[in-house]
């Protein structure tokens, strides 16, 4: 079962229709001064709903029918929307867009459906949040000059540790060979002169 909502606002009291799930089938079009008031559009627009028949404007030609009556029309953006007119044709309610016109002929059927035997509910206005009270501006810290970055001192490159030379091995020298001792030849005896004696 679906329940009227009355909400009270800055421009008077206005009125939703909700299906059971808690979604909003059509909206009241228009503020209403006092509580009794939007009660009696309420009544009005049961009446209204329960009797209307349909006038959809959509297509080429269409039947004009007797108020009270939903009309299905298209807006500037080609969606589909309904509205229920009373007998007086005054508009009482309007719903929202749809893109598919089987979307608005579902809605006018809940419309129908949950108009029926709703129960209506006032909802009071949420109180109005008091200003927050306004603080002192923060007064802004002088700001600190950055101190100069100090340079790391450029670290001296160790000096490049040279290898320590590897020391030659001092040349083996090879032994030297003894000179084999000169074999002398065996010296020539002269052959001995003959003396001859003088006689």
């Amino acid at each position: 079962m679906g329940k009227f909502v009355i909400k009270k606002s800055k421009k008077g009291l206005r009125f939703d229709l909700k299906a059971a799930n808690g979604l909003i089938v059509a909206s009241g079009d228009d503020f209403y001064p006092t509580e009794a008031a939007a009660k009696k559009a309420v009544d009005t627009w049961q009446k209204a709903a329960a009797a209307a028949k349909v006038e959809d404007q959509t297509k080429k030609g269409f039947k004009k029918v007797a108020n009270p009556k939903f009309e299905i029309y298209q807006d500037a953006k080609k969606h589909y929307r309904f509205r229920l007119k009373g007998k007086n044709g005054a508009v009482l309610a309007v719903s929202e867009g749809y893109v598919k016109l089987s979307s608005a002929q579902n809605g006018i059927a809940s419309v129908v459906k949950n108009s029926k035997n709703a129960v209506v509910v006032v909802e009071e206005a949420a109180p109005a949040k008091k200003p927050a009270a306004k603080k002192a501006p923060a007064k802004k810290a002088p700001a600190k000059k950055a101190a100069p970055a100090k340079k790391a001192p450029a670290k001296k490159a160790a000096p490049a540790k040279k290898a320590p030379a590897k020391k030659a091995a001092p040349a083996k020298k090879a032994p030297a060979k003894k000179a084999a001792p000169a074999k002398k030849a065996p010296a020539k005896k002269a052959p001995a002169k003959k003396t001859t004696k003088k006689k």
